[in-house]
Order: C-alpha cells, then structure tokens, then sequence
C-alpha cells in the first residue's frame, strides 16, 4: 500500500485529525523528539475502529498517553502515533464503588473524581503524572499501592478495529509491567473502590502529594522515574553509591533532588539523555553488579 495516499483517503471519512511530520516534542514531558510520521487524534471510536481496519497489517503503531513517561528519539517515530483527546476522557459512576474511566483521563483526575464521590482505593494515583491507558500497561504505582488492585476489567480494541473486554483476573500483572500485548488498544478500563469518609479520603491525597514534592523534582522537564526499582534495591540509592552524582551529557543532568530522576535542562536532545542513561547503567553495573531495566520507554529513530 501507498500509505501517505491512502490515509489522505481515510482522513477523508473521519471526524478526527490526521496529521504529517507532526513534531512530537511538545506531546513529551521532556519536550524532546522528532516527527511522527503519522499522528492520528480519534475523536471516537467510529474513528479509531475505521482507521485501524482501513490500515490493517501495518504494525508501526503507538499509542501516546501524556507524555510523563516516554523519550522519543530524535530521529521521530517512522509509523503511526495514537493520540487520544477528549472523548476518551470520560469518568462516570457504574454503581457506588465502581468508576469506569477513558483511557486518557490523567491519574491524578481519576483520584479526584473518586474523592468527590467518596470511593477510597484511588488516592494514590493523585502522584502519577500519567494517563489510564498507560497506568495499566505499566502497572503503574507508588507508596505501597499499584492500579491492578483496583482493576476490574479493561476494554481494548485490536489492531484489526474489534473491541474486547480482558478482565484483571486474566492479566498477569508484574513490578511496572503486564502481559497484555503491545496489539490492543487500551479505550476504557473500569475500577472498584471503597466507600470512606470523604475528608479521610482528601487527607490522604494531602498527605501522599506532600510527601513527593519533598521527595521528588518538580515544575522541570523530566519523565519521572528513569529506572526500575530492583528487588531489594532502590534504583536512586544505586546510581548515588556508584558516582553518578551530577553527571550530565550536555543539558541532560540527573536531578539532584533524585537520582532516579533525569531532567533535560533546555537544550539537551533525546541522544543526550540515551547516552546518559547508557553511562549511569554502566557505572552501576561496574560498581554493584545489578543491571538496572528501564521503567521509562524509549521509542522511535536514533
């Protein structure tokens, strides 16, 4: 297939936009990163059903969230990028312990919305910079809890525009990780919680968002945590016992509020935080014996 042509046609039958050579940089968290080939933003999932079977067998497709925890490279991203707005946004109550939420509605409002409506389970996700879909991809957590202890059901579409419900029984959830495959969609996932006293609810939140921005940078450009958390490890006590204290390549430093937490200063590009990342991973290697894994994700071309 044509395939400049023939999404030209598609974008052609849908509400949604299309776009070219989009730079992905101000869709990153660390505003860094070349163009996407394709940038597609569904407005619904008529949109996204049509679009996938009209491009069925292209495999170079990825789904973007909010950006918190990804680097994009330089060279862009040579194939499709999902971008979802707000129409996958959505929140609303099932009954009164169950919150089914769109894919792109951001953590922290998820936590919020549970408050209003009293349901306890959610405040920690009030400390994730994140989107729903991406939370469940990576399990996402912090302070003890993880999204796969609220987790019902998620529902995904299929790279061939077909939509099916996974329930969290059914997943093999791991340490920032699941067994999903990379072929589904995430549209919408839906939650339990628990009734609480709303003021306990909000002390809650108060508390967990006090203890991070004592903890961890904030108001910089960085994707949160750069490293996984080994077992019986902390990723930052590591790197800061191997000498890694304020190295930098460029204008990408390691915070030094935490050494888990890399910062593009300006003007670094995406190289200049890979070959940071590459050196850290050495020099710990070196010095503990523990590989470290990423927790950030590395996408598209050097």
């Amino acid at each position: 297939m044509n395939l400049i042509s023939d999404i030209k046609e598609i974008k052609k039958k849908i509400s949604g936009q299309i776009l070219f050579d989009e730079k992905l940089s101000s869709y990153s968290w660390f505003n860094l990163g070349g163009p996407a080939k394709i940038l597609f933003k569904p407005k619904n999932l008529n949109d996204l059903s049509f679009f996938l079977k009209e491009i069925k067998g292209l495999n170079n497709i990825k789904v973007l969230g909010a950006g918190s925890n990804t680097l994009i490279r330089d060279g862009g991203f040579n194939g499709t990028i999902i971008k979802f707005g707000k129409s996958f946004s959505h929140m609303s109550l099932f009954d009164e312990n169950t919150i089914i939420a769109g894919a792109s509605a951001l953590d922290k409002n998820l936590s919020s919305f549970a408050l209003e409506n009293s349901l306890s389970g959610f405040e920690f996700l009030s400390c994730i910079p994140g989107t729903i879909g991406g939370g469940i991809r990576m399990n996402s957590g912090c302070y003890g809890e993880e999204i796969s202890k609220i987790l019902i059901s998620v529902q995904a579409m299929d790279f061939n525009g077909k939509v099916r419900v996974i329930y969290s029984s059914d997943i093999k959830f791991s340490y920032r990780g699941c067994n999903l495959d990379d072929n589904l969609i995430f549209i919408s996932a839906t939650f339990r919680g628990q009734k609480d006293n709303k003021e306990k609810i909000k002390n809650k939140i108060e508390n967990l968002i006090n203890k991070k921005k004592k903890d961890q940078p904030s108001q910089i450009k960085t994707c949160g945590s750069t490293f996984k958390n080994p077992k019986n490890y902390k990723a930052w006590e590591l790197i800061k016992n191997s000498g890694c204290d304020g190295m930098n390549f460029g204008d990408a430093y390691i915070s030094e509020k935490h050494c888990n937490f890399f910062v593009n200063k300006g003007k670094a590009r995406s190289q200049d935080l890979e070959n940071l990342i590459h050196e850290v991973k050495n020099k710990v290697f070196n010095k503990t014996g523990v590989s470290l894994e990423l927790e950030l994700q590395i996408i598209g071309e050097k």
